[in-house]
């Protein structure tokens, strides 16, 4: 009878630095003291914070720090010998948190980061460097949250041809367009409570102008069509300008409005585009409240994925956080973008005017006469037919509001249509034109 063979000798701990200690630092302390044990089980082995740095050394984050070595120099942690990864929290699309990520990955530690707007915006260069190092780069709390949405387009689809990626991303314009469907309140008013509960910045512009979704959209995109990322190319429209009266005529229509980013790649290249949508109320994403994330992706052979959960917060970010971490310590991991950097191609930019479809059009106008016809006027001259008209008096914006329904049509008509309204005197403020999803 053959001996048995010995027990594998336990591995070493990994070794974590953390850099930037806000709401999403202290969660990943939280989450590693929490379920120490069963994360050790889970990774194979221990996962150790040996440093942590950030601007104030005195500021009160309410979880004990005092454990872990205080570097005031985030160099400190690229250099030092008993570091194996970097954990980025720092937050900002340059700067020191670039500064990092690049010194972390050109000394071959390992990096994982939150930071949607450094991977939009230089995820190609850090990912060249981790190959040249053959070193990880892991982001998955940059899109989504606590949603394992990168892990499973990269890892549980990578077999599947996708042909559109698309949902909610960014919690902060959902919850404000919730509260407008809920409470019948217009934007300000949403968009007061959104602060008031801490989901929306005293600045909100990054997300209700659509740039927080338009770094999220860049990165999915990327993932799915084998691209390289080219944020540039991802246009993005908010949902500032969209009154009370939206949502009732959305609703009355049979749909929900919801801030939708989508990508989607034919022959005429990629298409990347963050802005409001009507979409059918039968439709999951209609069912999407509050802060929540959702993301839609179609493969040729696994059919429609959806995943929703929470998009933001200091749990769901340390979660995705801690996973990366958990895969470094299994030895998992590979090319940052699923496949190697000078294997991703850089795709056409696809004509969005040329996109064809329905769309919800509404206006504020004076109540004169003439306008309507004036109106019908700028719709023929661009070539733009109508479905339905709906007129609902006076009582936003001291003007009547007119709500149209096209046809299905260039997207470019519709523009060339409301650059002429925009122009008149009879119109009060900017028209918002919706597509109707057909999803």
């Amino acid at each position: 009878m053959s001996p048995s063979p010995a027990p594998a000798a336990p591995r070493p701990p990994l070794r974590v630095a953390l850099a930037g200690i806000g709401v999403v630092g202290g969660g990943v302390v939280r989450l590693l003291e929490a379920n120490r044990a069963l994360i050790a089980r889970r990774a194979g082995r221990p996962i150790e914070i040996v440093a942590v740095s950030a601007r104030d050394r005195h500021k009160d984050r309410g979880v004990d720090l005092s454990p872990y070595r205080w570097e005031d120099d985030m160099d400190a942690l690229v250099e030092a010998g008993d570091v194996d990864v970097v954990v980025e929290m720092i937050g900002g699309a340059d700067g020191s948190a670039l500064t990092l990520a690049r010194r972390a990955l050109g000394a071959g530690k390992a990096l994982v980061t939150a930071n949607k707007a450094m991977i939009a915006h230089h995820g190609l260069g850090l990912a060249q460097l981790a190959e040249a190092k053959d070193t990880p780069l892991k982001y998955e709390a940059a899109v989504a949250g606590g949603i394992p949405v990168i892990k499973a387009i990269r890892e549980g689809a990578s077999a599947n041809q996708i042909a559109r990626v698309y949902g909610i991303l960014n919690g902060t314009c959902n919850y404000i367009l919730t509260r407008m469907e809920r409470d019948g309140w217009g934007f300000a008013d949403a968009l007061a409570a959104a602060q008031a509960e801490g989901y929306a910045e005293a600045d909100p512009t990054f997300d209700v102008d659509g740039i927080d979704a338009a770094h999220k959209l860049s990165i999915l995109a990327a993932l799915c069509f084998g691209t390289k990322l080219d944020i540039d190319a991802v246009t993005a429209a908010g949902i500032r300008d969209l009154i009370a009266a939206d949502i009732r005529e959305a609703e009355a229509l049979g749909h929900r409005v919801r801030l939708i980013g989508m990508a989607e790649r034919d022959e005429t290249g990629l298409y990347q585009h963050v802005q409001p949508c009507l979409v059918p109320a039968d439709h999951p994403l209609a069912y999407v409240p509050g802060a929540l994330n959702a993301v839609v992706a179609e493969g040729n052979f696994v059919g429609r994925l959806f995943f929703e959960g929470a998009g933001a917060g200091a749990g769901p970010t340390a979660s995705a956080i801690v996973a990366d971490i958990i895969d470094i310590a299994r030895d998992e991991y590979g090319p940052a973008f699923a496949m190697p950097v000078d294997a991703l191609d850089a795709a056409p930019v696809a004509d969005a005017g040329a996109r064809v479809g329905k769309h919800y059009v509404r206006l504020i106008v004076e109540d004169r006469i003439g306008v309507l016809a004036e109106i019908a006027t700028a719709m023929r001259d661009a070539g733009v037919s109508i479905e339905s008209f709906i007129q609902r008096g006076s009582g936003e914006n001291d003007g009547v509001v007119i709500v149209l329904v096209t046809h299905e049509g260039p997207a470019r008509a519709i523009e060339a249509a409301l650059a002429t309204l925009a122009a008149s005197d009879h119109v009060v403020g900017s028209p918002v034109r919706m597509p109707i999803l057909a999803l």
